[in-house]
């Protein structure tokens, strides 16, 4: 039985000589759109201009603390869209696959997008899920949700919140692929789609809060779901510029006894005990007075001083932010060519800079392989946030022996840059508890996400991998016995489709 997150790592870890492999149950497959049939959809506004902001604007910008605009059912809207949307369309195998602006492990996309609203006009208060395959938000809940959302989630603000945003993640659609390593997936699938939502929230104007900590049974039974097969991962609060509300909102309704039933998405579903286990280990939250760890000095590395990361007055951006939302892709077609130096200076600051909105900063670290980059050594290196530098931990080729580490995906041995996400569980379970591991692992995702919306900006190649051989990328990277990779994404020039 699984007792600690750490536990859990260990367990699904994988091992070269110990990995076997397994078919896939077809006829199993999960639905990757959660529905909820008799229940009326509302259509989200269609969009004719997007903000030409760059993103290196609102990745510069620190989080605002007065809203710009006032919050309505148009605001909201374009704020969803930029957060997750289909972007385009596809036929493999005579089904229809659609492309989507967030990535997700195997394109399994287990998370869900809700949002409470309070005093939104154009919209009724209530807890809202978002379709995206309809371009619709669909009613579950009317009336205020705020007494039941302040039993939840610690409010320290002077207002309440204008609209709530809840990510949720569904177990069996990644287990259904991963089986029981599949609650890492399901955390840094969260985590893309919280950065996601951080960025579009950001190009509206509008302060947030990214929340980790909130009782999990009093959300999980806000959104009415079934809490053995989907789970709340994130809360963000929004606010924006509003009027007061003339009149008190009517009481939040009772929920109706089939919400549960639409977190199924197979007419089988196979549990995963471990899974179950895992999160429910981490229910627990653990509030330390002191200040967040430096991680970066607690995974048993040497670090030589570094060299300041370069501010640059632009970076190589080609497309604005809003239009690298609906490009995002991930590539594999990777060129062993050349890379300039500013690009990996893009990717830094990208990095270091603007607030993550949430304090859990110090739960994970940032290391760099890098290969053919103009005036780079190539090799290991590793990211001082705080310090905002860059050192040469481990020299030499090593792209070749992480693609082997990667399951042997060859493709990775051409990539210019592998960013290493890392962390000492250790550190984590002291510090934070079992939820410290879920910590580490959603900000891993969210850094993922900046760098896939960077080399996107860029036209760049990147892609994600989650899939290792642990203790091989532990040895490799030199760090010690309870430190881990827990994330890694590749970026860098690909080659030029014909």
């Amino acid at each position: 039985m699984t007792r600690s997150a750490q536990d859990y790592h260990k367990l699904t870890s994988y091992d070269r000589f110990k990995l076997g492999g397994h078919g896939l149950d077809w006829g199993t497959q999960p639905n990757v759109f959660k529905t909820y049939p008799g229940f009326k959809t509302i259509s989200l506004p269609q969009v004719a201009k997007w903000p030409e902001t760059p993103l290196s604007t609102l990745i510069r910008e620190r989080i605002r603390s007065d809203p710009e605009v006032e919050v309505n059912k148009e605001v909201l809207g374009r704020a969803i869209i930029l957060t997750h949307s289909l972007t385009a369309k596809a036929r493999y195998g005579g089904q229809a696959f659609y492309y989507r602006s967030v990535a997700s492990a195997g394109a399994l996309y287990p998370f869900e997008l809700y949002v409470g609203t309070c005093n939104v006009p154009g919209l009724d208060d209530a807890i809202y899920h978002h379709s995206v395959s309809e371009h619709a938000l669909t009613a579950i809940r009317s009336g205020d949700i705020l007494p039941e959302l302040e039993e939840a989630v610690q409010f320290d603000d002077a207002s309440p919140p204008t609209a709530v945003f809840f990510i949720t993640s569904i177990f069996f659609r990644s287990s259904w692929k991963y089986r029981d390593r599949a609650y890492r997936y399901n955390l840094l699938d969260a985590g893309h789609l919280a950065e996601s939502l951080a960025l579009a929230v950001s190009a509206m104007g509008l302060p947030f809060e990214m929340n980790y900590d909130f009782n999990d049974q009093r959300i999980n039974r806000l959104l009415v779901v079934n809490e053995d097969r989907e789970v709340c991962l994130v809360v963000a609060k929004i606010w924006g510029k509003q009027p007061p509300r003339e009149n008190g909102s009517k009481p939040l309704e009772q929920a109706r006894k089939s919400l549960p039933r639409a977190s199924a998405v197979s007419i089988r579903e196979t549990d995963y005990p471990t899974i179950n286990a895992a999160h429910m280990s981490s229910i627990n939250i653990r509030r330390p007075e002191e200040g967040a760890p430096h991680m970066l000095s607690n995974l048993g590395l040497s670090i030589p001083p570094g060299q300041p990361v370069v501010e640059m007055e632009s970076w190589p951006e080609k497309m604005t932010y809003a239009q690298a939302v609906f490009k995002r892709r991930s590539s594999r077609n990777f060129a062993e060519t050349s890379t300039p130096r500013d690009i990996l200076w893009a990717f830094l600051e990208i990095l270091c800079k603007g607030g993550l909105g949430s304090t859990y900063r110090g739960a994970v670290s940032v290391g760099v392989l890098v290969q053919n980059v103009d005036g780079i050594d190539q090799g290991f290196h590793v990211l001082d946030t705080e310090k905002q530098s860059f050192s040469l931990v481990k020299g030499g080729p090593l792209m070749e022996a992480m693609s082997g580490v990667c399951l042997g995906q060859r493709w990775l041995r051409k990539c210019a840059l592998h960013f290493v996400f890392l962390s000492n569980l250790a550190v984590l379970h002291e510090r934070w508890g079992n939820r410290g591991y879920r910590y580490a692992m959603l900000d891993a995702g969210r850094l993922g996400h900046r760098i896939y919306m960077g080399a996107t900006a860029m036209q760049l190649g990147c892609c994600g991998i989650g899939a290792f051989f642990d203790d091989e990328a532990s040895k490799l990277l030199g760090l010690s016995e309870v430190s881990e990779m827990l994330y890694l994404v590749a970026a860098g020039p690909i080659r030029k489709l014909a």
